[in-house]
């Protein structure tokens, strides 16, 4: 039975992450201090002690979710991953996992990718929304309807949980008809902009730039990315994908798909809560999951 190791995305962050690791491991406690020298403030101290509107600017949740599922990893006595993924921000974690990127480059590459984003959050007001209990082909068909307005499908996180993004009148308008077609919810999420759409293109040419600066390794074994969703180990495609991820949808569903046709039984979160063993669950019944 083959092992994938999974790292959550942007949503999983909550006070005190990574603190019981930072006090009982030496190795753990130098790894925080040292992405405190990298980022130049002590991330390490929000993410023990600061308060939940702290943790949610994207600069700060971006590079903590990242520390704490790399640590988590790092000092793993376990850690023999055969496959791995990571949902949106978690690629980053599963290619630091997989020794695509070191620990410092994938921390600041992390980093300039959630700086890039927030600007372009504020360059384009916009927002996201969880629909509940539509098939995918429908909630394609609506977004598709709207004029006028930028709103797509972004995240494919389970069968009958698709989540949008766009400006927020195509929320608003796309909200409304989700609605009329019978979705159980039609959410809008505290996100502070349209992750995974056409209106992070700004911050995809940042991104992009610091990906082509930075040293990327062969893999120990293949990762799974949002955007192919099939086995990957070739570093220039990674790379690739890793760039078009910010404006294509996480499809995380297929990811998870076709991890078990390849093998996978059992699935490990790696990182801050439990929200990927629930979504694999929903996605494949049979499935074993289980956190570091």
């Amino acid at each position: 039975m083959k092992k994938a190791y999974v790292f959550p995305g942007q949503g999983a962050q909550f006070t005190g992450m990574g603190k019981d690791l930072y006090q009982s491991d030496t190795k753990a406690k130098d790894l925080f201090e040292k992405a405190n020298q990298i980022l130049g403030f002590r991330i390490s101290d929000i993410m023990f002690e600061g308060s939940a509107e702290e943790l949610k600017q994207t600069k700060v949740t971006q590079p903590a979710i990242f520390l704490h599922s790399v640590i988590l990893a790092m000092t793993s006595s376990d850690f023999k991953p055969d496959m791995v993924a990571g949902h949106s921000l978690g690629e980053f974690s599963a290619l630091v996992a997989n020794g695509v990127l070191a620990f410092e480059d994938g921390l600041k590459l992390v980093y300039q990718r959630a700086l890039a984003m927030q600007e372009a959050c504020e360059i384009n007001p916009s927002g996201m929304a969880a629909i509940l209990g539509l098939e995918d082909s429908k909630v394609e068909e609506i977004c598709a309807s709207i004029e006028n307005e930028i709103v797509v499908p972004a995240n494919y996180n389970c069968p009958g949980q698709l989540v949008i993004s766009g400006s927020n009148k195509g929320i608003e308008i796309a909200c409304e008809k989700m609605k009329e077609a019978g979705a159980k919810r039609a959410l809008p999420l505290p996100v502070g902009g349209a992750f995974h759409s056409p209106l992070m293109e700004p911050a995809r040419d940042k991104l992009q730039k610091a990906i082509e600066a930075t040293t990327f390794h062969q893999p120990s074994c293949p990762i799974y990315q949002n955007v192919s969703t099939t086995a990957i180990s070739d570093v220039e495609e990674i790379k690739r994908n890793l760039t078009a991820q910010l404006t294509a949808p996480v499809k995380w569903t297929q990811s998870v798909q076709q991890m078990v046709e390849d093998g996978a039984g059992i699935f490990i979160e790696c990182g801050p809560g439990k929200v990927l063993q629930g979504l694999v669950k929903k996605i494949h019944n049979e499935a074993e999951v289980a956190s570091i």
